[in-house]
C-alpha cells in the first residue's frame, strides 16, 4: 500500500466519522450554547477528544492542504462554541 493510498483511506474514515458523528454532535452543542446553555461534562469531554484528535491529524492536514479549509471552519466553530459557552457560564454566575 502506498503512502498516498494509506492517507486516502485514513481521510475517508475521518470524513465519514466527521459526517456521521462529530458534525451532528457539534451542531447540537452549538445550538445549545447559542440558546444560552452551558457545556455539561459530556460536552467538555467530547470537545477535549476533538482537540486531541486535531493534534493527531495535523501532520495529515499539512500533507493534504485541500482539507485545510474544512479544518479551519471547524476550528472556528469550536472556538465560537467555547467562547459562547464561557460567556453563558459567566452570565449564569456559575
Amino acid at each position: 500500500m502506498t503512502e498516498s493510498s494509506k492517507d486516502a483511506g485514513i481521510i475517508q474514515v475521518l470524513a465519514e466519522r466527521f459526517e456521521t458523528q462529530r458534525l451532528p454532535r457539534v451542531l447540537s452543542i452549538q445550538e445549545k450554547v447559542d440558546a444560552g446553555g452551558t457545556l455539561d461534562k459530556f460536552d467538555i469531554e467530547f470537545l477535549e477528544e476533538v482537540f486531541q484528535d486535531a493534534n493527531t491529524i495535523k501532520p495529515l492536514l499539512d500533507e493534504h492542504p485541500e482539507w485545510q479549509p474544512l479544518a479551519a471552519k471547524m476550528i472556528a466553530l469550536y472556538k465560537h462554541i467555547t467562547e459562547k459557552a464561557l460567556e453563558n457560564e459567566k452570565a449564569s454566575g456559575k
